[in-house]
């Protein structure tokens, strides 16, 4: 692959779709409001259950993102891939920063009592999966070949 084409072609940066999906939720909750989650949770536990959330895909995210700086390779899903991270996390689990980022935008959902953020986590985790994850799953096949194809047998995509 030549370097312009070394890279999986996803669809959006990741980080950007969650911010799509915060600025979005929001105004959509100040245009149409709900109060599903404010009826159903109280602050404190909305808080709590809002911190936990953002805590854990914080730090499921962090860990990952050290396993790739560790390997030598670009965290970024739009540049090329330089190694195939297969240890600590990623013998559990193929896409950790992803379900850290959905685990962060559940969470501030939750926090911040916006029904329609947690509603557009739908779409947003259909976007990061077709547009993103099957994406890098084919370019990494591409690329790794038999090394990848093994790996994806043996440990699952998202639990």
């Amino acid at each position: 692959m030549n370097e312009r084409g070394d890279n999986p072609g996803v669809i959006a940066p990741p980080p950007l779709i969650a911010v799509a999906i915060l600025l979005f939720g929001l105004a959509l909750d100040w245009v149409f409001p709900s109060f599903l989650l404010r009826g159903i949770l109280g602050f404190w536990t909305r808080s709590t259950v809002g911190a936990i959330l953002i805590a854990a895909g914080i730090a499921i995210a962090t860990v990952a993102v050290r396993s790739f700086a560790q390997a030598g390779t670009n965290v970024e899903p739009w540049k090329p891939s330089l190694r195939l991270v297969t240890g600590g996390i990623f013998s559990w689990i193929r896409n950790p920063m992803y379900v850290g980022l959905i685990l962060v935008i559940a969470g501030l959902a939750i926090a911040l009592a916006s029904d329609w953020m947690l509603v557009l986590l739908v779409p947003a985790a259909l976007i990061l999966h077709f547009g993103v994850v099957k994406r890098e799953e084919r370019y990494l096949a591409a690329k790794f070949g038999e090394t990848s194809r093994e790996y994806v047998s043996k440990v699952p995509r998202y639990f």
